[in-house]
């Protein structure tokens, strides 16, 4: 049975901060990114504007959806002594749920999922961690690592929100 959420940043923190993803993603422009990048691929304005936006029920706003619902099982827990092995078992059906997306993907959003796969890498050390030696101070890196996940799966859904606008809406109460 899950636990409601105790450790988790208060709503309107999370909401706060995907507003100034969002804005700082539209200052930098659609060439830009989050994660910086002086110089621009030689691609990216012509694809950019010759290739159709995808509906919001394509494949890929469907993979992006189920992704951030499995991203919502995840971080919505309480972190204590002996939830390592659901962390576990939550964070194999997100990797699962990323995987689908990136291959739907086709590349585009890599630095995004870049990112949210190398959260996911610090997660499954700290869950692993929290099973072996459950402490405060793993219970605390693993409240960090998801606080990760959560920050690098909200630059992927601001990211994904000019394509697929219903799974950025429906991120927001989520994370």
């Amino acid at each position: 049975m899950r636990r409601v959420t105790a450790h988790r940043a208060p709503w309107w923190q999370t909401i706060a901060l995907a507003a100034g993803t969002a804005l700082l993603a539209a200052a930098c422009g659609s060439s830009g990114g989050l994660y910086g990048g002086s110089s621009p691929s030689p691609t990216s304005a012509a694809p950019t504007s010759a290739a159709p936006a995808p509906s919001p029920t394509s494949a890929l706003c469907q993979q992006a959806a189920a992704l951030r619902a499995s991203i919502h099982t995840l971080t919505d827990i309480t972190v204590g002594q002996g939830m390592g092995d659901e962390i576990k078992s939550d964070l194999a059906d997100v990797r699962s749920k990323l995987n689908a997306f990136t291959a739907q993907a086709h590349g585009q959003y890599h630095s995004q999922t870049s990112a949210l796969s190398a959260s996911l890498d610090k997660l499954q050390t700290a869950a692993s961690n929290l099973t072996a030696n459950p402490s405060a101070s793993t219970v605390s890196a693993t409240v960090s690592a998801l606080r990760d996940v959560s920050a690098a799966a909200g630059s992927l859904f601001t990211a994904i929100g000019t394509k697929c606008p219903d799974v950025t809406a429906s991120a927001s109460p989520g994370m």
